[in-house]
């Protein structure tokens, strides 16, 4: 990327639309646009008006009028990108849009490649690295709970956490090497005791934010709910309840399901991804047989699996079922939430209970068990509610940082390892230049999250997932 060059980019979604925004960043926006703008208040020029002004005008192109336009003006080092910036409020005609965009660029413009306003913005200073990715996290964003990690991070609560604890760390590894210039007259610059209870300090954070990562993933990509049962028990009929539309056929008719089907909906803030899959049965039917075998993996897949069964079948033919899953490797470690559908029909006569409850000896002990009725829609906010609460058991508090990104976690996981080592190390009073490597190593992963340590092929790899325009 030549940072030299003047920019231009459709900021807004593709296709047609009220209105349509089109960014231009670099020394030359100034001059480039009043090219081709013609403010109403014909005596100004674009270039001596000051930031965060709009101003109203047309755009034209070889005499002809392209569109009737607001242009706003951020100027260097006070805008997004720390550059001039200038951005084209137009009509939303897809035409327009490339119209002027082509005005541009045929003016001396270059067209942004993705995450190209943002990556100037991060190589100018606005912003560090996490931060940067963390506006294509809110961009992205479709849960409640997701935005406000996003929206904390993009603010800096992730980033500055860490350049804390990087700060600190460089003053004991500056001690500790400025010791190994004095090794001869066997002196100690930094405090073996307080060196420990930072790095212990750190160790735990570390580790905290490592652990964050199990709910930061599911809050971005969305918690796989799986609705696996036998045939006929209802999946599809929930699926299509929670959705509020016909998703999935529905038919009395065994085996009607012979593939995976998606949707989501979002729950106490949260993006849950419900997946109906094929009733697990014994059969001959390849296609269903295929059909089961997707059903295992994507029971594999899952954070939690609604198994439903019939209220009406005994309490040992409901327990038999359970015990036959959870013997299966893709039931290992999931939550399951047991679902006795058609309570609406008649089934007391056939429930032996205990202390008011029905007893199933194959469920965990973190498993639940809930009554409902898929036709009447009776327990249907019970469960909304369950699926809240079992996600919510996992979260960090309302203040805590969570990691979304898998780069961060990576990082952090390393980072983790080199701390204990340099915990070790310290305890197993190891020479200042071996504890020194491990330290550095610490300092190095910390900042490749930031950005302070980086290379052009981590800038590719981030930046190329960015939409156009951002």
């Amino acid at each position: 990327m030549d940072q030299r060059s003047t920019i231009a980019a459709i900021a807004s979604p593709p296709g047609q639309g009220a209105i349509a925004i089109i960014r231009i960043s670099g020394e030359n926006s100034f001059s480039i646009c009043e090219k081709i703008f013609f403010p109403t208040e014909k005596q100004i020029r674009i270039s001596e008006q000051p930031g965060y002004t709009i101003h109203y005008g047309t755009i034209k192109h070889r005499g002809k009028i392209i569109d009737k336009v607001l242009l706003s003006i951020f100027k260097a080092p006070r805008s997004y990108t720390g550059e001039d910036l200038i951005e084209i409020s137009c009509h939303g005609s897809v035409y327009i849009q490339q119209k002027i965009l082509q005005i541009l660029i045929s003016h001396g413009a270059a067209l942004a490649g993705p995450g190209e306003f943002t990556q100037r913005a991060f190589l100018n200073g606005k912003m560090d690295l996490s931060q940067a990715e963390a506006v294509s996290d809110l961009i992205t964003s479709e849960s409640e709970a997701f935005q406000k990690v996003a929206m904390n991070q993009m603010r800096g609560g992730f980033s500055s956490e860490l350049k804390t604890l990087r700060s600190r760390l460089l003053e004991f590894i500056s001690l500790v090497e400025l010791e190994l210039d004095f090794s001869e007259e066997d002196v100690e610059f930094a405090d073996r005791s307080e060196l420990k209870i930072l790095l212990s300090s750190i160790e735990s954070m570390l580790g905290s934010l490592k652990s964050s990562f199990a709910f930061g993933n599911v809050l971005k990509n969305g918690i796989p709910v799986v609705i696996a049962g036998k045939p006929n028990v209802g999946k599809s009929t929930l699926l299509n309840i929670l959705l509020k539309e016909e998703k999935a056929l529905v038919s009395e008719v065994p085996g009607t399901t012979r593939d995976s089907i998606e949707d989501v909906i979002h729950l106490g803030g949260m993006t849950f991804r419900f997946i109906d899959t094929a009733g697990i049965r014994e059969t001959t039917d390849k296609v269903e047989i295929m059909g089961i075998k997707r059903t295992m993996e994507k029971i594999r897949q899952a954070r939690i699996i609604l198994l439903m069964a019939e209220a009406t079948d005994t309490p040992e033919h409901i327990d038999h079922l359970v015990f036959e899953l959870r013997k299966k490797k893709e039931f290992e470690g999931k939550k399951l939430i047991l679902i006795l559908n058609k309570i609406d029909l008649s089934r007391k006569e056939n429930m032996t209970e205990a202390s008011g409850k029905i007893v199933f000896p194959s469920l965990n002990k973190d498993d639940s068990v809930l009554e409902i009725s898929a036709k009447t829609q009776h327990g249907l906010e019970d469960l909304k509610e369950m699926l809240v609460s079992t996600v919510q058991e996992g979260r960090p508090g309302e203040n805590d940082l969570v990691v979304t990104n898998l780069r961060h976690y990576e990082a952090l996981k390393n980072a983790h390892e080199a701390v204990i080592r340099a915990s070790e190390g310290l305890e197993n009073m190891l020479p200042g230049d071996l504890l020194a490597m491990d330290i550095r190593e610490v300092l190095h992963y910390l900042g490749e999250i930031t950005g302070e340590i980086t290379t052009d092929e981590i800038l590719g790899n981030i930046f190329k997932n960015f939409c156009i325009g951002k």
